[in-house]
């Protein structure tokens, strides 16, 4: 057993869970994850959910607290959760039943304000106090960092990055708006783009329902629709960086999840194209846009420092 003291870091997102013992260096002593349930059942969710953190606490690594990032929109520090990814859950009480089912405090925030404060502590954004920590992946999300302080907000939704419209009248997103950057670049935003232009008659070498990754490689192998997908999915967040970056003075933008750590040869140059091209003012053109160090790992080391607040 660690004699430092350690917690136990979860991360819910809309494709897999994932768990993991954390000690107060940042080691990580046990992980674990699983599948997340296509499920509209909360109680199946939840099942598999506790069954994953039941695992790790039964390594006896003395685990004193919980610390969860989850997909938003949220109610904090209630925890609340209502995932756009997760249809299962709509006013789920994560929070309050994770910690009685495992008899500990616990504590839930926003997943992609939980990588920002990994990305921080031990990764890519070490050294500022001023940053946006990005998710790219089944939705689009984020984690504001200004004087040193991490943004919660009136409900603790600061950072929804995901949800600033960058193409007017754009594609459809999970919340119901048109043209969020969520909509235009997620893995759920890409699908849906990919199944409107084949529906407009569109040539692709795709089949209906293809996924982010599926996309990716068509791409790479010369498909126009699907280099063209990820071409504007990478316009689309980079328009969404120079916003955040005049409204809120940062030295530098993190971006990981799935999306970015795989397809990032296809996102990244549109993407750093349209931050030079967009970023114009003085203050915003020296902003730095880095992939995450932490890789899947940065919503756990977040978490754990969720956790930690409560020591």
């Amino acid at each position: 057993m660690s004699s430092k003291p350690t917690v136990l870091a979860v991360d819910v997102g809309g494709t897999k869970m994932a768990a993991a013992v954390v000690d107060l260096d940042g080691q990580v002593l046990a992980s674990d994850r699983i599948s997340t349930a296509r499920s509209p059942d909360a109680e199946v969710l939840f099942g598999g959910l506790r069954s994953l953190c039941e695992r790790l606490l039964a390594s006896g690594l003395g685990v004193a607290a919980i610390g969860v990032g989850c997909g938003g929109p949220m109610l904090y520090p209630r925890g609340v959760v209502s995932p756009l990814n997760i249809p299962g859950w709509r006013g789920f009480p994560l929070r309050e039943r994770l910690g009685a089912a495992l008899n500990l405090p616990c504590v839930v925030d926003n997943d992609a304000k939980a990588l920002a404060l990994g990305e921080r502590w031990r990764g890519a954004g070490q050294g500022s106090d001023n940053m946006l920590g990005m998710v790219v992946s089944t939705g689009v999300g984020g984690g504001i960092i200004l004087d040193g302080r991490l943004l919660d907000g009136l409900g603790g939704n600061a950072g929804h990055i995901g949800h600033i419209i960058v193409w007017p009248n754009g594609p459809l997103c999970g919340c119901g708006a048109r043209g969020c950057v969520e909509g235009v670049a997620s893995g759920t935003g890409l699908a849906r783009r990919l199944n409107t232009a084949l529906a407009d008659g569109r040539s692709t070498s795709l089949q209906p329902d293809a996924n982010a990754e599926e996309i990716a490689v068509a791409a790479r192998a010369g498909d126009g629709l699907a280099q063209e997908l990820y071409r504007t999915a990478g316009e689309g967040v980079g328009r969404g960086i120079a916003s955040a970056a005049a409204l809120l003075d940062l030295d530098r933008v993190v971006i990981g999840g799935s999306i970015a750590l795989h397809a990032w040869d296809l996102l990244g140059p549109p993407l750093q194209a349209e931050v030079g091209a967009a970023a114009r003012l003085d203050f915003t053109r020296d902003v730095r846009v880095l992939h995450a160090q932490l890789g899947d790992q940065a919503g756990l080391y977040g978490a754990a420092q969720l956790a930690f607040s409560l020591l």
